[in-house]
């Protein structure tokens, strides 16, 4: 299989995104909590806040340097073990900090000292005036005080955003790391929201259901906060005459040369920011090409027999990728973007 070098930055951006605290896996949907209570920014003792911002910022520093020393000293001793992966994310994610000027915009405090053990836990938190209620979901959490902080690198390539998840122990160290573009092709998720709309405006849902899906990664730099903006969005999304993904599989006709009458079943779809660009990404069941070219030649039949069923992707996406399977092992993948794809 080959890849390229994004690819391999985002294998690393997906190997560090399963990091939370203790390597645990994000969880997605809601979760039993038992005696924990979140303080949101807002309520925080002027002192706490400064005491967590003073422990996230040198992290975040040795992160946007590379200094991987000053970064795996920080460690809790829990997720020293997990230290390839956290290295593998920093380095993923150090080009999208460098050059930027860091700004602290949130900050959760989570109490979970009272758990009988690691438990999936959901903690709420609530401005003082019970206006807004943000959610943080955490799988297997142990006993213990936390801390969520988000920030940006305005001015960095992309305006990289990061989020750290602290665990108190003598002192704040780091239980997990997460950095994630802020904009793609020099637009935020606040935009693509605004085209999302547009384009469900023109009837044009399968455009616009992905480019909802692009907002919502683009908005924050972690999966596992749920807040009332969030939650329009995914009404939003909802209301749209059509969700791609109930179309799976998808079968795609091959239309000209070898591969006329050809057809394959496209088993997944999803935005693809490998490459750091507003890409699409599917996965195609292929037929066990060995030679490149060929394995070539059969991912762009695939993307151009699925772009003659959606042409109005076209227009939305810089381009897609293509990744084929075989017996469940992924044997290829390419990308091209649209104006290359026939």
């Amino acid at each position: 299989m080959k890849r390229s070098s994004g690819q391999q930055a985002r294998l690393a951006e997906n190997a560090a995104s399963r990091l939370t605290v203790i390597a645990a896996v994000l969880l997605l949907a809601c979760a039993t909590a038992h005696a924990v209570s979140c303080t949101p920014q807002a309520e925080m003792p002027a002192a706490d806040r400064e005491a967590l911002i003073a422990a996230a910022t040198p992290i975040a520093s040795a992160v946007a340097s590379q200094n991987y020393d000053a970064l795996q000293a920080s460690l809790l001793p829990a997720v020293i073990p997990d230290w390839d992966g956290i290295r593998a994310g920093a380095a993923a994610g150090a080009p999208l900090l460098k050059g930027g000027e860091l700004h602290w915009h949130n900050a959760y405090f989570l109490v979970a000292t009272e758990l009988k053990g690691p438990t999936d836990t959901q903690f709420f938190c609530t401005t003082p005036d019970a206006s807004l209620t943000v959610t943080i979901n955490l799988r297997n959490l142990p006993p213990g005080q936390y801390a969520l902080v988000l920030g940006e690198y305005a001015g960095s390539p992309m305006d990289g955003q990061i989020a750290l998840i602290l665990g108190f122990d003598s002192k704040w160290k780091l239980g997990g790391l997460f950095v994630r573009e802020g904009t793609l092709s020099g637009h935020d998720g606040v935009w693509y929201w605004t085209q999302a709309r547009q384009l469900a405006k023109t009837n044009q849902p399968w455009s616009a259901w992905f480019t909802y899906d692009l907002a919502r990664f683009l908005l924050l730099p972690v999966d596992f906060l749920s807040s009332p903006n969030l939650e329009k969005l995914g009404r939003e999304q909802a209301q749209l005459k059509v969700n791609p993904l109930e179309s799976l599989p998808l079968t795609v006709s091959g239309t000209g040369g070898e591969y006329a009458g050809k057809t394959w079943k496209v088993t997944a779809l999803r935005v693809d920011p490998t490459l750091h660009l507003p890409d699409l990404g599917l996965t195609y069941q292929g037929t066990g090409q060995s030679d490149p070219r060929a394995q070539r030649a059969e991912a762009i039949a695939v993307m151009s027999g699925f772009l003659k069923l959606h042409p109005d992707l076209r227009n939305s996406f810089h381009g897609l990728w293509a990744y084929s399977e075989t017996d469940g092992k992924q044997s290829y993948a390419i990308e091209q973007a649209m104006h290359d794809i026939p």
